[in-house]
């Protein structure tokens, strides 16, 4: 059974959140601010947590600050419709993914089942019989073991950074447009899409790079989109 953690000031949120989640068999965690989240989060193993961004004592955004520093368990952030702003900052502090308010039921359950989805094939570790790996001059990815490296140094992704990595990795020299990375992540409709395919190809920079402002391996192709660069290995 998986634990997800529900944080919103808003109690009637929290329990609306719950009866939705628990229909599906998740065990549903509940805390009302970040604080509480935190503490929640050192005593119970917990594989989603899902968190209002405007919350008393430590906000959304703080608290994801906090918990990026230990954790990488997938973080559906919600934020007010009109504060396009909070979705930016809830992506670049590493959040995977958000919901506006007010919010259909369903969509924050399919979007938290995408989430576990993705968090758990990226913690699994069915080996194959041969590994499946992808290499570009000193990056290396091992999909068995979900592992990535640069010059030996592991990189450590977000499961929504990883299958973002893996589609260039598996297709390197290919440039893919915004939307095609959006609809191939998210498999939805890539309708405003542009911020957040963004946000989280500078996180990858920023871990996969020496320089991120001068990039070796992840390249834009101005006007059209993004590539992994085909490099001889080291």
């Amino acid at each position: 059974m998986y634990n997800i953690l529900v944080c919103d000031d808003d109690k009637e949120i929290v329990e609306a959140i719950e009866i939705y989640l628990s229909q599906e068999g998740y065990r549903i965690l509940k805390a009302y601010d970040g604080m509480q989240a935190l503490k929640l989060l050192e005593t119970e193993d917990v594989h989603l947590l899902i968190l209002d961004v405007m919350m008393p004592r430590l906000d959304g955004i703080h608290a994801t600050l906090k918990i990026r520093e230990k954790h990488s368990i997938p973080i559906i952030i919600l934020s007010a419709k009109s504060e396009d702003v909070d979705k930016i900052l809830g992506l670049n502090v590493g959040a995977d993914d958000y919901v506006t308010k007010p919010f259909n039921p369903l969509e924050l359950v399919a979007r938290a089942k995408s989430q576990l989805r993705r968090y758990t094939q990226l913690g699994g570790t069915a080996k194959e019989e041969s590994e499946t790996i992808y290499e570009t001059g000193g990056l290396r990815m091992n999909d068995d073991l979900k592992e990535v490296t640069v010059d030996g140094e592991p990189v450590k992704l977000t499961p929504i950074e990883y299958n973002i990595l893996k589609l260039l990795m598996r297709n390197q020299g290919r440039v893919f447009s915004i939307g095609q990375i959006y609809e191939s992540i998210w498999n939805e409709e890539a309708i405003g899409a542009d911020n957040t395919v963004a946000v989280h190809i500078r996180h990858i920079r920023e871990k996969i790079e020496i320089n991120p402002k001068d990039p070796r391996y992840l390249k834009v192709v101005w006007g059209v989109g993004y590539k992994i660069e085909k490099l001889e290995r080291h």
